[in-house]
């Protein structure tokens, strides 16, 4: 009689344990088959060199850190995307395209990681294409990371300029007596670059005070630059670019051969000058921030837009 239970015993366990066996084997084949994408975004370039060195190594370090995940990149540059295509026989996708091959191939969870400087036109453009994603219900997960320059440090979101100033000392040379760095960002008139503006600030408040922001198309002015050089008695320039990639405005417009170039006006005007011709993307710390600001994305951190606990809610007003 004992015996016979015994038996009737073991077999139950026997079944239980490979029903239980079964059972995490068909979950995990269920998480295994929810498909999980990085699709990382920037404006492009046409110069392979530094494409190579910036945007592909930004992808490669992606692709490290999170391996199981399908990373792609995208372009927002339709003129880029043009140039490559007829000039190279390379085709890059918009950020449109590259989604609708994801939903095509039955990826669930989209991470949008955007390598932009700023949240600026292109940045904007970016996210009026995900917010019609987030209507159609396309993904189960769509969620989109911060830009290089995004939050101020303010009611418990992370200070992104520190974050920047701390990676771009690690390209910063010591400086000498009566010499300065001149880093030239883009601009524009989205009011999104007044970031630019803003990481002056940063700089001063970290100590950096010969540390100055230009920009191509926006303010600071390269007259702010000029100005604040005279007033410090500055004799040697070191420029850098504060751009993903060193493409055409870093060649050209600020290290170029030209006459109108900053490099050349500066010249001009007496200083001597040194070029660092880099884009940020060949910088380890600035791939770092971009693998956090994918992380942050993972996890939905900082998307509440609630009001701050110390601050009174704003009165409804009939």
């Amino acid at each position: 009689m004992k015996m016979s239970l015994l038996i009737i015993f073991f077999c139950l366990a026997v079944v239980l344990i490979v029903g239980f066996t079964m059972n995490q084997k068909i979950y995990a084949a269920d998480i295994k088959q929810e498909k999980k994408a990085i699709l990382v975004v920037s404006f492009g370039t046409t110069y392979a060199d530094t494409r190579k060195l910036t945007t592909e190594a930004v992808q490669n370090k992606i692709s490290a850190v999170f391996p199981d995940y399908e990373v792609r990149h995208a372009f927002t540059s339709r003129i880029i995307i043009k140039k490559l295509a007829e000039c190279d026989g390379i085709k890059v996708d918009t950020e449109k395209q590259a989604l609708d091959k994801l939903k095509a191939e039955g990826y669930k969870e989209i991470i949008i990681q955007p390598l932009h400087i700023e949240p600026g036109d292109e940045y904007e453009k970016l996210m009026r294409v995900v917010d019609n994603y987030e209507k159609s219900k396309a993904f189960n997960k769509i969620a989109v990371g911060r830009p290089f320059l995004y939050y101020t440090g303010q009611e418990g979101k992370p200070d992104d300029y520190l974050a920047a100033i701390k990676a771009l000392q690690m390209q910063f040379p010591k400086l000498g007596n009566h010499e300065a760095i001149a880093l030239m960002g883009h601009g524009g008139v989205n009011p999104a670059n007044t970031a630019y503006a803003a990481l002056q600030l940063k700089l001063e408040d970290a100590g950096l005070k010969k540390v100055y922001i230009f920009t191509v198309d926006g303010y600071p002015t390269f007259y702010n630059l000029k100005n604040k050089l005279k007033e410090n008695k500055i004799k040697k320039v070191v420029l850098m670019p504060l751009m993903l990639v060193a493409g055409n405005h870093a060649n050209e417009d600020l290290a170029g051969d030209n006459k109108d170039s900053f490099k050349s006006q500066l010249i001009q005007a007496g200083y001597t000058v040194e070029i660092y011709l880099h884009g940020l993307g060949e910088n380890s710390k600035v791939q770092d921030i971009y693998v956090e600001h994918i992380n942050d994305a993972m996890e939905g951190k900082y998307t509440k837009t609630e009001r701050g606990k110390d601050r009174p809610p704003i009165p409804i007003i009939d």
